[in-house]
């Protein structure tokens, strides 16, 4: 449930801050009578993202055998390669949205075109909002289907309650620590779906396990105990990993981490500033 709810609210307060993004640059414009193509948008992409994220689940919970294990090992590592383009994606891109958005508004407002509004809050928000449901997807296999959504739910109803305190009241949060933190266990999170996603295929023997438990300590911390089971579903943790297991989880951790060492600046941080310039 946790790991569901820090990617629904992590999620939640990026479409927050884009919406406000938007939002705003009407109102500097004057133009705030268009501003319900932008809802519009925005609700039209959540929804979109909401039947994308149940048809995955449903297709996936109906799968049964070794078809289900590579469907979810599948799903694992896709999730893992979205969540890894998206960090690289916002820290080339972070630094230039605001003035990306306010453009568009701009251009939009200028026609009068408030389908260009809409398009503009829809792609925005969709991008967010399947991603989401991808991780959310991977989520429920490493998790209960019950305690995904119920953290999902909590998640996005954080993250509407910060989103509007931020915009509509003195309400100031320190989204640069907030995002930082939530960035890093996602890494572990995403880190945790690629050492679990080629667990599957080493059940259904599409790659080797070339040592199948390259230690057994499920005696110390057993991963079906309730501490184990939630290291499990937050950071893949498996009390006896094979190695190529292991090989895949440190692998990943050390190519992120020199990767973005060898970059400008965490993850989202560019975000926060363009959406909170001082």
């Amino acid at each position: 449930m946790l790991v569901s709810f820090l990617l629904s609210l992590r999620e939640g307060i990026e479409a927050a801050l884009i919406i406000g993004i938007v939002l705003g640059a009407l109102r500097k414009l004057h133009r705030s009578e268009m501003a319900l193509a932008v809802w519009y948008g925005a609700f039209s992409a959540i929804l979109i993202s909401l039947i994308t994220g149940v048809l995955l689940t449903v297709f996936g919970l109906s799968l049964e055998g070794s078809t289900e294990q590579t469907f979810e090992g599948v799903a694992m590592l896709l999730a893992a390669g979205v969540l890894t383009w998206m960090i690289f994606w916002m820290d080339r891109q972070a630094r230039s949205i605001k003035g990306e958005l306010e453009a568009g508004v701009q251009r939009a407002t200028a026609a009068g075109r408030r389908r260009a509004l809409f398009s503009l809050a829809f792609l925005a928000v969709v991008r967010e909002g399947i991603e989401l449901a991808l991780f959310l997807t991977a989520a429920t296999f490493a998790s209960d289907p019950e305690r995904t959504i119920l953290g999902a739910m909590l998640g996005l109803g954080a993250a509407i309650l910060l989103g509007w305190g931020l915009f509509a009241s003195t309400l100031r949060l320190d989204l640069r620590r907030f995002f930082r933190i939530t960035g890093f266990l996602l890494i572990l999170f995403a880190a945790g779906l690629v050492a679990h996603g080629i667990h599957e295929f080493n059940e259904v023997g599409l790659i080797s396990p070339v040592i199948e438990h390259v230690w057994d300590v499920n005696p110390i911390l057993d991963e079906n105990s309730t501490l184990g089971a939630m290291l499990k579903s937050l950071f893949g943790y498996n009390g006896n990993p094979s190695l190529t297991e292991v090989l895949a989880y440190f692998s990943y951790l050390i190519l992120i981490f020199f990767s973005l060492r060898g970059g400008n600046r965490p993850t989202k941080a560019r975000v926060i500033q363009a959406a909170n310039p001082e």
